[in-house]
């Protein structure tokens, strides 16, 4: 049996909100299994944390900084929300990671060392939520390590923590915050749990090819300017690209890396002097891209799609309840229509309760799901009923 409770504030007072929270879990479930935090970087996340955690005293905790909250209820900037379970059927432990920036395989193994499956076989199902700084950068390498670290036995979902002014991103263990570090809450259980991914984004472009790339920054892009290729699409599609100012342009002209197994979006942020574009990620050099467009009603089918190949993923099951990470890119490009978007995803979970927030980007790897670290797509984790 598996009881959940989504719970929300919008408490100015960091141990207020903390407070606040804590006394809807207790109210609702007692003492939780488990707890899975999103809060405004507006707060003191440490005072926060151990508001809620004397209010509530979860025996597990993890969370991260966002840039947008919601649940089933709710959703808004500059609030906290929260995922409250408590399980017979599930069983739960937390790992954290530092030094994400500087060594992903150290900081997975890390993360690894408490996770009760890796020695303990008990429960046929394992997953993990994964919550990564990620202005540390290398998700994609660290979800790599994290895979290698669990043997491949592990489901994971999850994303990259997101902040208000991109400046400053945290995870949470307990009461510990952390930059620069990844967070996981490990979940073993006797029914499965199920991950989906999707977006809705379509190329606008013809092919491109980066040609040169340093980290996150694409010099080049056929051997120009990257800036180039993006003013050059403008043109042609009668659209405006201000220089100094093109996050409004970039929010609806992203790039799609061109997989086997679909578009890996990664999302614009700035151009430098010299012509180059800053993303929200790394792009390898030599890949083939395009760039991708799409509309709030492709989006907000993608989240449904996602939110019903996670209920899939369940294999027959009924939700108790799903956590939902999507862009902070989405919410900006969508506006109020993301409350669209928010509805679709509680439509397909059945009405059940449903928190997330709008993260740095999104990471998944599951069974029949598309792989890895994302922009602009849509993941859901459902848990088991």
């Amino acid at each position: 049996m598996t009881q959940t409770a989504a719970v929300f504030t919008t408490e100015a007072e960091s141990a207020v909100a903390g407070q606040d929270l804590g006394r809807q879990i207790r109210d609702a479930l007692g003492q939780p299994d488990a707890v899975i935090v999103f809060a405004s970087s507006r707060y003191d996340h440490a005072s926060l944390l151990r508001a809620l955690h004397e209010t509530c005293q979860p025996r597990v905790m993890v969370g991260a900084s966002s840039a947008g909250e919601f649940t089933d209820a709710h959703h808004g900037e500059s609030s906290a929300c929260a995922m409250a379970i408590q399980s017979t059927d599930m069983r739960f432990a937390s790992g954290i990671g530092h030094g994400v920036s500087t060594d992903r395989v150290a900081a997975a193994r890390e993360v690894v060392t408490t996770f009760e499956g890796m020695s303990v076989h008990d429960l046929p199902y394992r997953g993990a939520l994964v919550l990564t700084d990620a202005l540390a950068g290398h998700a994609d390498d660290l979800l790599e390590q994290l895979t290698i670290a669990t043997s491949g036995l592990y489901e994971l979902a999850g994303g990259g923590a997101g902040d208000d002014q991109l400046t400053r991103t945290v995870v949470f263990r307990g009461v510990e915050v952390a930059s620069d570090a990844v967070v996981a809450l490990e979940i073993r259980s006797h029914k499965p749990l199920g991950v989906g991914v999707q977006h809705g984004w379509t190329p606008a472009s013809e092919p491109l090819r980066i040609t040169e790339v340093d980290g996150a920054r694409i010099v080049s892009i056929d051997g120009f300017p990257a800036v180039e290729a993006f003013e050059q699409h403008a043109e042609l599609t009668g659209q405006r690209l201000e220089r100094d100012a093109p996050l409004p342009f970039f929010l609806h002209n992203i790039l799609g890396i061109d997989t086997p197994g679909g578009y890996r979006l990664r999302v614009p942020l700035s151009i430098d002097r010299d012509g180059a574009v800053v993303c929200a990620a790394e792009i390898p050099s030599g890949a083939r891209v395009h760039i991708m467009k799409t509309s709030s009603a492709s989006a907000t089918e993608a989240a449904s799609e996602a939110a019903r190949s996670a209920v899939r993923g369940l294999r027959g099951g009924r939700p108790a309840a799903a956590l939902f990470f999507d862009c902070v890119a989405t919410r900006l490009r969508m506006g109020d229509v993301f409350g669209f978007e928010l509805e679709a995803v509680r439509s397909a979970i059945g009405d059940r309760p449903l928190v997330g927030c709008n993260t740095y980007g999104q990471l998944a790897r599951a069974e029949g799901q598309f792989a890895g670290f994302h922009n602009c797509t849509a993941v859901v984790l459902a848990f088991p009923d």
